[in-house]
Formats: structure tokens, sequence, C-alpha cells
């Protein structure tokens, strides 16, 4: 099984550390990081999307325009756009791109995020809707002639996409959501199915919920977890530089964070209350059992930010952090989406130190594998 990485592409330079300046689309920002992921051995690179943020698709395409064999997960959001016609958008970008386009379906969990674009449906509703949404991007991909659908929310008539992508089967469909609605969802439609970085024990049970919804429709779904590493030359200096981080973290949020980023990018004003999506759910519960969990995983920003987004990390030195991502792909991970608090700095040291290092490894032990299953 190979390894796949997914780096992070910001829409502007920000993070729980550093506050935002600049406009809310910085392009210069945009090229260097996408080139300097490319250059450092990614495959892929993120794009995200929010009510009130630039639009992903069209930063997307600008990507690839700078980039050569750089890989899109473009952050969608069902729901706003017709179905048909995201799809003839996403096929666009992929031919204009030569194939390197994927989409990450995000149904939301925030009803006030979702308000931002007039959205009114419950949580179960949305995933009902993006469950049909997710059909027929699929038809209008592989559809050789025009097509009827009649759902709740879609009701189409002789749809058809003229436009294919590069691949037979169209993009390939990565999927986040671990609320119970969510999960039969994603056992239909996931190609990849995201999590965030939980502990092990997470990780077994929410993979083992997902290949259960996906076996009724004969599929297998390959699995993604998304993590923030913190690297150095020692464990100790490794450890220092999370301390670091949470106290400079911490001194943004008492500042009042960053007041011009989408709500879901502050790291100052973040409620207390308990998160609505499930993602951050599950991380405050492994953070509530301490802030350094199995082998190497760090709560400690989880806990702080009250698990907004992806914020857990692996600690240690590149051989430590690339050990224990080998747990995780044993578990079935074979996609990582690391980004860091430094975004541009941090890519280019995960490029030169740490995934060639995983690398290694899972090549070593896949031919392992391999040796074994040959001797039997």
């Amino acid at each position: 099984m190979s390894v796949e990485f997914i780096g992070y592409v910001g829409h502007f330079n920000s993070s729980e550390t550093i506050r935002r300046s600049g406009p809310a689309l910085d392009i210069d920002f945009v090229e260097a990081s996408a080139k300097a992921q490319e250059l450092g051995g990614f495959d892929r690179v993120l794009v995200a999307f929010h009510s009130t943020s630039a639009e992903s698709i069209l930063i997307g395409q600008h990507i690839a325009s700078v980039t050569e064999r750089l890989g899109l997960m473009i952050a969608h959001r069902p729901g706003f756009t017709a179905p048909t016609l995201a799809a003839r958008q996403f096929a666009t970008l992929d031919r204009f791109s030569r194939g390197r386009a994927a989409v990450h379906i995000i149904t939301g969990g925030n009803d006030a995020e979702l308000a931002q674009d007039g959205d009114r449906l419950t949580k179960d509703e949305r995933y009902a809707r993006t469950s049909e949404y997710l059909d027929i991007l699929r038809q209008e991909w592989t559809s050789p002639q025009p097509f009827d659908y009649e759902g709740r929310y879609y009701q189409v008539r002789r749809g058809f996409g003229d436009v294919k992508p590069v691949r037979p089967d169209g993009i390939p469909v990565y999927f986040g959501g671990a609320s119970a609605a969510a999960i039969p969802v994603a056992g239909k439609h996931a190609d990849v199915y995201a999590l965030w970085g939980e502990t092990y024990d997470q990780v077994r049970e929410i993979v083992a919920r997902i290949r259960a919804a996906a076996a009724p429709f004969g599929r297998q779904p390959r699995f993604s977890l998304s993590l923030r590493p913190i690297l150095a030359e020692t464990e100790e200096q490794a450890w220092a530089k999370a301390d670091a981080i949470l106290a400079r973290a911490q001194a943004l949020k008492e500042g009042g964070g960053d007041r011009r980023a989408p709500q879901n990018e502050r790291h100052g004003k973040i409620g207390v209350a308990a998160p609505p999506n499930e993602g951050s759910r599950r991380l405050l519960a492994a953070a509530s059992q301490g802030s350094r969990l199995d082998k190497r995983l760090w709560t400690g920003m989880a806990a702080l930010t009250n698990a907004s987004g992806n914020s857990t990390s692996l600690v240690g030195t590149p051989d430590q952090v690339a050990e224990a991502m080998l747990d995780y792909y044993d578990l079935g991970i074979s996609t990582f989406l690391i980004r860091g608090f430094d975004p541009l700095v941090d890519s280019i040291q995960y490029g030169r130190e740490l995934i060639p290092r995983v690398r290694a490894l899972v090549a070593a032990r896949d031919a392992a594998g391999h040796s074994a299953v040959a001797a039997e």
C-alpha cells in the first residue's frame, strides 16, 4: 500500500501562532507555498473552504498553473452550487491540471457558519443532501449518456457532463465527517475517509466503522490522518518547541486572535462551549486523557483551541515522528495531511526531513510483508 502526503496551501500566512497580515488572498504566499511543497515531495495540497473566504476551486486553478505535478485537494461544501455545475467545474479543473484534481467534501457541522451562506438545513439533512449531491457528481463524471435523477433535494432531467475528468472513474472523493449522519454517507461515497490526528484506539474504532459502512456497497476506502508534526534534532528540543508554540498561541488568544480571519481560522475568540462537530469532540475526548498520548501524540493545542480544526501533533525527532506515523500506517492510514504552525517554513522542513523517512519506512514495511507472503 503506497503512502500519500497532502500539504496545505492557506489563503494567507496565518496559524494559531501567527497573526495574519495582508489581504484575504495573498497571491505571493499561495504561490510560494505551492511551489515549496511540490519541491518537497508532497503529492497534493489542500485548499480550504470557508463561508467568508476566497473561492477554493479558483485558488486550485491558480496553484495548478504555477506547478507541474502537484495534486490538488479542493475543499468543497455541497449545497451552494448545483451538483451538475460543480461536476463540470471539477472536471474542467481536472482537464486543465492534467488529472491532478481531487475534491474534499466537507458538509459542515457549524450551523452559524452555514447560515452565512444562507443554509438553514439541519446537520442530518445536510448529510442527506450531500449523498444526493455526490450521486449526481459521479453520474456527471462517468455517464456516457444523459441521465435522470430523482431525490429529495435534487431532481435532474437528462443531465450530462460533456467534459469528463481524466480518469474514467472520475475524480477522487475525500470525505470528512464523524457524526452518526456522516458515517453512512462516507461508506457509500468516500474514496478516502479523512480524520484528524486521534489516538491509536480512536483510529482503530473509526476505521472499523467506516469499513463496515462501506462493505454493503462493495467499497474499500482508504484513510487519511491530519497532523501538525513538531520536529527538532532531539526529543527534548522537540517538546520544548511544542511548549513554545503553545505559549505563543496562548498569547495570541489572549490578545484577541486574528479578528480578520474567518471564524474557524481565528485563534483567539474560541468559545468554551462544546464544539458542534463530532470530529472536534473526538479530539477533545483524547485531550481529556492527557496532553501526551500513545508514543508522541500531543493534544495541547487541541485543548487550547477547543479542537478548532486540525490541532493535534506528533512531537519528536524526524526519525521518532516517522516511526509514529508508521504505527498509523499499520492501522490502515495510507494518507497523511501534514501542516505546521509556521506553514511555509514547516512545509519545507517536512519535505526535507520527514517525508523521505516515512516513505522509506513504508517501503521497507511493504517489502517485508511481500517477502513474508512469498515465503508462505
